[in-house]
Formats: C-alpha cells, structure tokens, sequence
C-alpha cells in the first residue's frame, strides 16, 4: 500500500480545543460514540473506495483512468482534515455532512484540480460526482461552483475520444458505488448496519446491493461483484467528548464472496 497516498493518522496529536481548530489532527467522518467520537480522514476514505474498485469483476474502458477518479475523488479534502473544527451548534466536530459551504467548496475544486493534473478523464468524473449534490442548489456559491465545474467538463469532454465520453456514466456510476461501500464500512460500525443511508442496500444502475455481514469483520455484498476476497483497513482517531486523544489504530474488514 503506498502510504504516501494511504495518509493513515500522524502522530503528536495535541488535545483538541473546543470550539476552534487544532492542528495535527484530523476528521471527515464523525461516528458518535457513548463516551465521545471515532474521526476518520475524508482521503482514507477515498482510498477504500479505491479499494473496492481494484477488485471490481466486470472491469471496463478507460478502467485505470476510472479507477483513479474513485481512489482520489477526495483528494481536496486533505486540507481541511489537518484540523479538527468544532461545531458550536451541535457541540461535536464538524463532518462531512455539516462542514461550512464556503471552505468546502474551494476544497472540492482544488482537489478537482489535482486530479485533473494526472488524469482528465478522471477529473471529469470527479466533477460530475460533485456536480451532482447540488442539483437543487439555490446558494450563490453553489450556483458558482456548478456553472465553474460545468465550463471545465465542458473543456475536458472536447479532448476525449467519442469512446471515453460514452464510457462516462459507467464511470460515474461506479465511483458512486464505491463512495457508498466505503462510507458504508467507515459510518457503522463492525458488524453493524445502524445508519440510515443504507438499510435498504446500494443502488448501481437498475440493480440493488446489498450488506450481509457473516462475521463481526467480515462482510458480503450480494450479489458478490468483486473478483475475489480481500481486505479493507480504515485508520481512525478515538476522542472523547472534550477532544482528549483516546486511540488511535486501524480497524480492519474483509470483504468476501456472499454468494
């Protein structure tokens, strides 16, 4: 695995402050726990995503271009996972959900950016996963941000081969797969199916997926469209409820056939 990419958690974490922001530590996703909170960083999570798609079954064209957009489609976030931000109104770390619009979305076109630096057709995809959350958007800075990523698919589309820009919303369509299996792994916790986002399965195109957990550590998706077993590891900082480090470790899932 390369940990330059894997960003895994740094040691040295101070105590984190509230409300306010600490440096050195980091947070994406927040699960509430009895005595505090488990942080995961918004990359490693992406980097799970990645994960899911190296061992997709049916792999299809441009499958390296695509499998890089899911690995790094949030990239941007590493910026603002340097700190630990409080929400004053909820009293709990801000997550991906509640982050503020106006540092979020900078974040999202920069780390655009940076994928378009390795790969257009993967910039492209990244784009229109973005794109998407803000179908309804009313906010001027939304409404900024479509019309900005909206110019840039535009450019980007020009230079693809007729093949390429058929191929994706196959593309995004599995980057939206992959996102949800990892935030699936990464917002319940081992063995559990408790969030809400997922009860009723994954949506891929026509067909549903859906979690079975055999083992605590183990989990299966039926039906099985990965192209054999293989494991998943999400690091993660443990703080209690005055932002006390308590831990910090990898947690680890095997996913495996559940047919």
């Amino acid at each position: 695995m390369d940990e330059s990419v894997f960003l895994g958690w740094e040691a040295g974490v101070r105590k984190v402050g509230k409300p306010g922001f600490v440096k050195g530590a980091y947070e994406m996703i927040v699960r509430e726990r009895d005595f505090g909170y488990l942080l995961i960083k918004q990359h490693d999570h992406g980097w799970v995503s990645g994960e899911f798609a190296a061992h997709w079954r049916e792999k299809f064209h441009p499958w390296s271009r695509t499998e890089l957009a899911i690995r790094y489609h949030d990239a941007g976030w590493d910026v603002l996972d340097k700190n630990i931000r409080w929400n004053p109104n909820t009293g709990r770390p801000f997550s991906f959900v509640d982050y503020p619009l106006e540092e979020k979305l900078p974040a999202y076109r920069q780390g655009i950016d940076r994928v378009e630096a390795k790969d257009t057709f993967a910039a492209c995809l990244c784009s229109m996963h973005y794109a998407s959350f803000f179908r309804d958007a009313r906010e001027e800075e939304s409404i900024r941000f479509l019309k900005r990523e909206e110019r840039r698919r535009k450019r980007l589309r020009s230079t693809f081969s007729e093949r390429d820009r058929e191929c994706l919303a196959d593309g995004l369509r599995l980057l939206k797969l992959c996102d949800d299996l990892s935030l699936f792994v990464c917002l319940n916790e081992p063995g559990r199916n408790d969030h809400p986002w997922y009860r009723n399965g994954f949506r891929y195109g026509e067909q549903t997926l859906f979690p079975v957990w055999r083992e605590r550590n183990r989990l299966g998706i039926h039906p099985n469209p990965f192209d054999g077993d293989f494991e998943v590891e999400i690091p993660y900082l443990l703080i209690d409820s005055d932002g006390e480090e308590m831990e910090r470790d990898r947690y680890r899932i095997r996913i495996s056939g559940s047919d």
